[in-house]
């Protein structure tokens, strides 16, 4: 029987081959690191765009909307104002009611208009409400938590946009009930809901600014 003599091994040889397979492996699996870690990195960097243009879009629909419900209960106030004329109508003068018209064109259209006094006139007419609901998106949110690439935000960027997409909820919710009032003609409730909006929005307003002013922060 033949014995395998160790000396005829070339050590440095295989230990060569070793070092170069293990130098390899080691190569192959920080490469595929570093591609994966590279391929996340540009995820979060899209998800953190698209979720900066989403806020810009709404913080511009907010605003948008704010403006057009303040004129709004600016002239539901103002026609409550008015004294009360026959039926639907109210009672005031040819001046304050061009006046009215010239800032409010759309809310009141007249019908009819009944000469009572010196120089006042009974109105009657149909009101137009036109109520804005803010369209605000959650879309680049919702498809970042879908694809689970909000684990790579770091906390307090999760943090803060976890909280900005819960106050645009609560916002919108507001807003369907102001619909919901609207729609039921309770005036009064409308008007209660839309100065609560108000307060509202203006905090998601300041909310939507700060982040984008740290939203480098987040990449």
């Amino acid at each position: 029987m033949k014995r395998l003599r160790l000396r005829n091994f070339n050590w440095k040889y295989i230990v060569g081959e070793v070092l170069l397979i293990f130098v390899g492996i080691n190569l192959a699996i920080w490469f595929n690191d570093w591609n994966a870690s590279k391929k996340i990195d540009q995820d979060k960097k899209i998800a953190i765009e698209k979720i900066q243009i989403e806020i810009k879009n709404n913080l511009g629909e907010l605003r948008k909307t704010r403006q057009n419900n303040q004129r709004l209960v600016k002239a539901i106030e103002t026609y409550k104002g008015f004294d009360s004329g026959d039926e639907d109508g109210v009672v005031v003068t040819a001046g304050q009611m061009g006046k009215f018209q010239k800032e409010f064109p759309d809310f009141l259209r007249i019908t009819d208009s009944t000469n009572i006094a010196d120089a006042l006139f009974n109105y009657e007419g149909d009101v137009f409400i036109n109520l804005e609901l803010a369209e605000l998106s959650k879309i680049a949110w919702e498809t970042s938590k879908t694809t689970g690439i909000v684990n790579e935000f770091n906390y307090d960027c999760l943090y803060g946009l976890q909280g900005i997409y819960n106050l645009q909820d609560l916002v919108m919710k507001e807003m369907d009930k102001a619909s919901n009032a609207l729609q039921n003609q309770e005036i009064e409730l409308l008007l209660r809901v839309l100065d609560f909006i108000r307060q509202m929005d203006s905090s998601l307003e300041k909310e939507y600014e700060a982040f984008l002013k740290r939203i480098t922060d987040c990449i």
